[in-house]
């Protein structure tokens, strides 16, 4: 039987080594499809509800297991809805290949059913290679250049496979004029900048008698590198909130994210440093990095178009994290670990003792800082985590900390609703054997997450470690946006676009055969997540939480709040009370004329 071009699309992707393709099936792509049976199903064909969450599982399963994500979808439609996942692909420089059907070359420019112009609609979002193959002797440069610009440049490629095209016979391209052989495969390789350079990086740094370091998810291969110039320097480490999981919280000088959704310690780091070193990151809020002028600064990124980004760094580095560290060390004055490294490490454990009191505030019906801040102690080592856009993030990024080989990731820079759920999932492919865990808003579980619980009721038996735990802060608002419009728009809340209904989410997880439980008291949290890390399979906890409580950026954290936080650690339940007081109070300045939902005025105490 001959071979078609479809056939040959599969069998070059298992020689590239990609053993999963997260897709959804339509005639655009049915000669694909009819490859797939022939191959027995190699690679897997991983059926999600959604094309937008085909690719959001891409997306997981590239941040997860560092090989590229592919996912596939219809002409039309399907490929419409892949934008996207794509889009966050591409913003958080993730190496994604999408496949995408197209109707049949002689239907082309005649307005045809599904026919969309998907070249000029993946302009933008494939911009580094996007090709439609025409003629199987395209193949297989085609893919091996979509595979290989992916890894290359961590950015999303695209093949457009017309649907005629997939059903004619392969035939390779050979050793004639206008051909163009290929061959698999991309080098790994790790450039160091020039010994000028370093040298003058090292000048900036040596002379700093207060260093800042902060670190991106470009750091994450660098950790003991990272470790070795902070205790040389007795700097400070922040990280941005890609970054998260590129070195433990476990460090006493590591003071967490940076941001919006950051630390305390961070923002003080920023703010009171003499010298920055920035590793990895293209973090884009300037207002958290040190004044203009203040600081003198350097930074490393392995992209050249990423660098001198943000602020006016004195010295930019292009080249691998790991290697040019590694090349700087040896030029490094080892510095004496004084008042400023003393003062960061008192300031980061305060914070935690504040994020403790924190939780502990009362709320109604549970404090969803409670809930995050409840899990960060019983986290498995090598979990998985992922947060969803939204007030969730908050907490994720403030409440849990990095240790062993966790992993966690959420939308950083397109910070779309929806990837929570399809991220565990796309990363449960890439790791079966290790336990994942979400954190969602109900906004996003009712966008989209609920579907792809489907999704992994259909796929987790087949899973070494069946762990996949899905934590919805169900507060019936759209709760970051409502304290956006609050604090930004100084407009209180407006309930026809931020309300949502109750969605008895652990019911339907029952419904599909997967464990669920709904929690509506703070006593029962602790003992509902130990419940679901111990399920023998994935798990919906449903948390009714206060959308009251306010993700306060750490600048604006109230001294009344930090001084008496270590309190309710104590038990001492008076002062306990003069930090809720003090949470209403803040509510109260940000809220001029806001109402509960039942029309009682605001600050009015809820017992």
């Amino acid at each position: 039987m001959s071979v078609k071009v479809s056939d040959y699309v599969l069998r070059r992707l298992r020689e590239w080594g990609v053993e999963h393709v997260f897709a959804y099936a339509g005639d655009g792509i049915n000669g694909l499809l009819a490859a797939w049976e022939r191959a027995d199903n190699k690679p897997v064909f991983v059926q999600a509800r959604h094309e937008e969450m085909a690719a959001f599982e891409a997306v997981g399963y590239a941040k997860f297991s560092g090989k590229a994500g592919v996912c596939a979808a219809t002409s039309g439609p399907g490929a419409i809805h892949l934008l996207n996942g794509l889009y966050d692909a591409k913003l958080d420089h993730v190496p994604v290949v999408a496949l995408v059907g197209q109707t049949h070359r002689s239907a082309m420019g005649g307005s045809y059913q599904q026919e969309v112009d998907l070249m000029s609609l993946y302009k933008d979002v494939a911009s580094d290679f996007c090709e439609t193959v025409t003629v199987p002797e395209q193949l297989p440069n085609v893919l091996d250049r979509a595979l290989r610009t992916a890894y290359a440049r961590r950015t999303v490629t695209a093949v457009i496979l017309p649907a005629d095209v997939q059903e004619l016979d392969y035939s390779p391209p050979t050793h004639a004029f206008k051909m163009v052989p290929s061959s698999l495969g991309v080098a790994s390789y790790a450039p160091v900048p020039a010994e000028d350079d370093l040298t003058r990086a090292a000048e900036v740094l040596n002379s700093g008698k207060k260093v800042a370091v902060l670190i991106g998810q470009g750091a994450r291969g660098a950790r003991a590198e990272v470790e070795e110039l902070a205790d040389v320097l007795g700097a400070g480490v922040a990280k941005a909130l890609l970054g998260k999981d590129a070195l433990s919280d476990e460090l006493p000088y590591v003071t967490g994210a940076i941001g919006l959704l950051g630390t305390r310690p961070s923002y003080e780091l920023m703010r009171d440093c003499d010298t920055l070193l920035v590793v990895g990151s293209s973090f884009p809020y300037s207002q958290f990095l040190p004044e203009f002028g203040k600081a003198r600064a350097v930074q490393i990124d392995i992209d050249p178009h990423m660098v001198g980004l943000r602020y006016p760094f004195e010295v930019n580095l292009v080249g691998d994290a790991r290697a040019t560290l590694k090349a700087l060390l040896p030029q490094l004055t080892r510095k004496k670990h004084g008042a400023w490294r003393k003062k960061i490490e008192k300031d980061t454990a305060r914070w935690w003792e504040v994020m403790e009191g924190r939780a502990a505030v009362d709320a109604e019906p549970i404090n969803p800082e409670y809930v995050v801040h409840a899990l960060d102690a019983l986290l498995p080592d090598d979990v998985i985590l992922a947060a969803d856009s939204g007030s969730a993030a908050n907490w994720y990024a403030r409440h849990l900390r990095m240790r062993g080989t966790m992993r966690g990731s959420l939308s950083g820079t397109l910070a779309t609703m929806g990837p929570g759920v399809p991220y565990v999932i796309g990363a449960k492919f890439a790791h079966p054997e290790r336990p994942a865990l979400a954190i969602v808003g109900d906004g996003a579980m009712q966008m989209n997450g609920m579907a792809e619980l489907i999704t992994a009721a259909k796929y987790w038996p087949d899973w070494e470690d069946p762990r996949l735990v899905i934590a919805v802060l169900n507060n019936l608002d759209l709760n970051q946006v409502t304290w956006e419009m609050r604090s930004m728009s100084g407009a209180p809340q407006f309930l026809p676009s931020q309300a949502l209904p109750d969605v008895p989410y652990a019911d339907f997880a029952r419904s599909i055969g997967l464990g669920g439980a709904r929690v509506e008291k703070p006593g029962e949290v602790e003992g509902a997540w130990r419940t679901a890390l111990a399920a023998d399979r994935p798990f919906v906890l449903d948390f009714r939480t206060d959308p009251a409580v306010p993700p306060i950026p750490p600048h604006a954290e109230l001294d009344q709040i930090e001084a008496t936080a270590a309190a309710v650690v104590k038990g001492d339940s008076d002062r306990g009370g003069m930090i809720r007081q003090g949470i209403k109070a803040k509510i109260q300045e940000m809220l001029p004329g806001h109402h509960h939902r039942d029309g009682r005025p605001a600050g009015q105490d809820d017992a």
